[in-house]
């Protein structure tokens, strides 16, 4: 490896940790104006409704999730709808780190023994815009910029893992 060749290298994954740390604010901001929605039937539901607001949609899936052939078909449907509505598409490569963001706020709840509920569905998360102007967010701005760069080198859905802490 030549030392041009492990410069890139760190440049993107330097790149890649700015779009994780965005992204981890985007989803801190977005619960606290409780702007999110979770999971593969809401996120449908919103988006045939109300797709002009819709800002972002995370698609989260691991390994095992890879080998599901109902969820890889909601996937494709729900890419697609993005991609002919102009909503940017992320991919999170470690649907642990995620969840672990998304369900901070709910520890305050029944203690996870207490009840059946079963844990919410993480697959695909929409961030709709707030009222105010999404240029507004430097991290929405950073988030928006990655996706379009992507697109324009043929990556309709990049793929990022969220940093773990």
């Amino acid at each position: 490896m030549t030392l041009e060749e492990f410069s890139a290298g760190e440049q993107k994954t330097e790149r890649m940790d700015k779009v994780g740390d965005a992204l981890e604010e985007v989803l801190s901001k977005a619960l606290s104006q409780r702007t999110i929605t979770v999971g593969v039937y809401e996120a449908a539901k919103l988006l045939n409704v109300d797709p002009d607001n819709v800002v972002l949609c995370l698609l989260a899936a691991d390994e095992d999730d890879d080998r599901d052939v109902a969820l890889q078909i909601h996937f494709t449907l729900i890419q697609a709808f993005c991609c002919e509505n102009d909503i940017n598409i992320l991919r999170v490569s470690n649907p642990g780190r995620l969840a672990e963001l998304l369900l901070l706020q709910s520890d305050a709840g029944p203690a996870a023994g207490e009840g059946a509920e079963q844990p919410p569905d993480l697959h695909c998360v929409l961030v709709t815009n707030p009222h105010s102007s999404q240029w507004k967010d430097p991290a929405l701005s950073q988030l928006i910029c990655f996706c379009r760069e992507s697109r324009y080198m043929d990556q309709w859905v990049p793929v990022i893992n969220l940093p773990e802490r």
